[in-house]
């Protein structure tokens, strides 16, 4: 079999590798709440994918041809969720759940301008600690290691956070505010 014969398939496996991996990109920048990225990858991931289906409508008597379009679905599954593990898009909500001393732990993170709530409570042997942070999720392998190193005999459990306003911690304003105050300074200017 000559290289033409694998050509169109070999193609199609690819194009559709990137479409799915578009699209799985795409649904975690809705979720992340990305309205400005998630509609320009959803352009390119359908883009690519009518035609790549158009290819396949017109080799319809080919098994091979589906089978590409199969394993490049199947593939695209995959290299989608590697390449969002990749980029680490978003924030994440850690609860940290110890008995250990927190001083160390605590410092740390506000070191990392990472803010932190801490809670007493009671579990099931006794006084705890919940410690809750919001974190950007490119630093929770860094917050992991922390972890191990400050209070490594810890519940720890991890969770993705559609949005956060940073108002309260950093005490900046927020977007409508800082448009509210620059409007009114605009106005007593006249």
């Amino acid at each position: 079999m000559d290289l033409m014969f694998w050509a169109l398939p070999l193609l199609i496996f690819f194009a559709r590798v990137m479409d799915v991996s578009l699209g799985t990109m795409r649904i975690i920048f809705v979720s992340k709440n990305l309205k400005k990225l998630a509609p320009i990858v959803g352009f390119f991931e359908v883009f690519i994918w009518i035609n790549v289906i158009g290819q396949v409508m017109q080799n319809v008597n080919s098994i091979i041809h589906y089978v590409a379009y199969a394993a490049g679905f199947a593939a695209g599954n995959y290299v989608g969720i590697v390449i969002e593990e990749r980029l680490a898009v978003g924030h994440v909500i850690a609860r940290i759940i110890t008995k250990e001393n927190t001083e160390e732990f605590i410092k740390f993170l506000r070191k990392e301008k990472c803010g932190v709530t801490v809670i007493d409570a009671k579990g099931k042997r006794g006084d705890v600690k919940i410690l809750f942070t919001v974190v950007k999720r490119k630093k929770l392998d860094e917050i992991y290691g922390a972890i191990d190193k400050y209070v490594p005999d810890s519940f720890v459990s991890v969770e993705d956070v559609k949005s956060v306003s940073d108002e309260g911690f950093l005490g900046l304003p927020s977007k409508r505010k800082r448009f509210l105050e620059t409007f009114r300074s605009l106005r007593k200017g006249k």
